[in-house]
């Protein structure tokens, strides 16, 4: 049975990256479509965000500022492998628990900025041109895809309703346009909230 699981998400989740894309209007390559399908797909796994495991078994999590320190120290190999894995975790844990964020010293925009950062530095240390470029793409669209996963993760009920004043903060802090729109619809703004809101 795990194993249809498996094999069916993909199909569940090229679905939802396109309807997702389709209803934020987002324009980019195929295949940075194709990495958030293989992102979905390795998160289904709650165990992959975490890196650390102690003689117990418990498992937590390094904090980004760690990881980035940490990927700085080592050989090219694992440098990437570590870069990948802050960005990825970055990216994948902005779009569907941005609401956890709330009432926590850490916000969303620090996994913003770390995400973009990394997938920057990431494509420095790759060696094919196709994968710089779609690091450096999905470092140029960081928020508008997170936008894409929380449109996947409210589809799929895992996050629960954001309150106004949680939706305004998110978009003071990163300019979503998901964001600005529910807001706009909520009646909170009139028209475009850029100019309604000081960041």
């Amino acid at each position: 049975m795990a194993i249809n699981l498996v094999f069916n998400s993909h199909q569940y989740f090229q679905e939802a990256v396109e309807e997702a894309f389709v209803e934020r209007k987002i324009k980019t390559y195929p295949y940075v479509k194709s990495y958030l399908v293989e992102l979905l797909k390795h998160y289904l796994f709650t165990e992959n965000l975490y890196d650390i495991q102690d003689s117990s078994g418990k498992k937590s999590r390094s904090t980004l500022a760690e990881m980035l320190l940490t990927a700085n120290q080592l050989g090219t190999h694992e440098k990437r492998e570590k870069l990948k894995k802050l960005a990825d975790s970055s990216l994948y844990i902005s779009g569907f628990f941005s609401d956890s964020f709330q009432r926590k010293i850490i916000d969303v925009d620090y996994y913003v900025d770390m995400g973009r950062i990394a997938y920057v530095e990431l494509s420095h240390n790759v060696d094919e041109d196709t994968f710089a470029q779609l690091y450096k793409e999905i470092s140029r669209q960081f928020v508008p895809l997170v936008d894409v996963l929380s449109v996947i993760s409210q589809r799929a009920s895992i996050t629960d309703k954001e309150n106004i004043l949680r939706m305004m903060d998110v978009y003071a802090k990163t300019g979503s346009s998901l964001r600005e729109e529910a807001l706009v619809e909520k009646g909170v703004f009139n028209g475009s909230a850029k100019n309604q809101i000081k960041q």
